[in-house]
């Protein structure tokens, strides 16, 4: 599972030949089904990727595709970013993965924060393939914690240009000794 910000951004890839981790305090699975459900402090680790929740489905469809549906209060996540020394958080009330779809889906007071940029929405989807975000927000008459007024916020950060000079110092003006200050 990769979950990512706004901007081109990618997650570790070597995290998806890492193998999936899970801790619960109770675990059912379903063999036939294909389905497994975590209960309870549930914390999920792929390499880099960190997934915390109180509760969380994984099942997998007839073509050996991954789904997983998580809820907490909030789910949070973790994951480095591919190259950089950066990280990717985010957290929301319900979080849903389609491998099949490479997509990622937050829902409600969602967030997810690269350095100091972030994004806020009731809705979060990302679709992995394409790099495709789509956020909405909670509209007029809803809102949250993360997200008071109800519309999908953005703060992008200046990075700064790299491609001028860096300033040079201010010249220092020499005093003539005959002139007196």
């Amino acid at each position: 599972m990769l979950l990512v910000f706004c901007l081109p951004v990618h997650a570790e890839r070597a995290d998806r030949d890492k193998p999936v981790n899970i801790e619960a305090d109770k675990m059912t699975a379903d063999d036939n089904k294909k389905s497994t459900h975590f209960e309870g402090r549930v914390i999920l680790t792929q390499g880099t990727l960190r997934l915390t929740a109180d509760d969380m489905t994984v099942r997998e469809d007839p073509e050996g595709f991954k789904f997983a549906t998580a809820y907490g209060n909030p789910v949070t996540f973790r994951q480095k970013r591919e190259g950089l020394n950066e990280w990717v958080d985010g957290m929301a009330q319900h979080v849903e993965y389609n491998g099949k779809l490479d997509r990622i889906e937050l829902f409600d007071k969602a967030l997810v924060r690269r350095d100091k940029d972030e994004i806020r929405g009731n809705y979060l989807s990302y679709d992995t393939k394409t790099e495709f975000l789509q956020a909405r927000g909670a509209g007029a008459a809803e809102g949250g914690q993360a997200n008071p007024n109800g519309r999908v916020h953005v703060t992008l950060q200046p990075k700064g240009d790299k491609t001028k000079p860096a300033a040079s110092p201010s010249p220092q003006l020499k005093r003539d000794p005959e002139v007196a200050p």
